[in-house]
């Protein structure tokens, strides 16, 4: 965050991951589910995907970062992980 060079040496760093995937309910399957086109419902996913790009898909779906951190960045980002305040401030919509 702050820019500080981080040596794998060094006394202390801190590692931070982050993922962010798509969450979907537990599967249920219902006689509706049996009854339909599965084939043709994959036909169609087929062809809205077709010609996407692979990452862009993928992100859609599942990323990860990972970041390393100085003491001093740990600190501050523990106390706003989500940096609420940050968007806070510069949030001008009247809503």
């Amino acid at each position: 965050m702050c820019g500080k060079a981080l040596l794998v040496d060094e006394d202390v760093r801190y590692i931070v991951k982050i993922e962010v995937y798509a969450a979907y309910d537990p599967l249920e399957l219902t006689e509706e589910d049996l009854e339909g086109d599965q084939l043709a419902e994959m036909s169609a996913i087929y062809e809205q995907t077709e010609g996407m790009d692979p990452e862009e898909l993928e992100e859609e779906v599942y990323k990860s970062f990972r970041f390393d951190l100085c003491a001093e960045c740990q600190k501050k980002y523990l106390q706003d992980p989500l940096f609420r305040k940050v968007f806070r401030r510069t949030d001008t919509s009247p809503n």
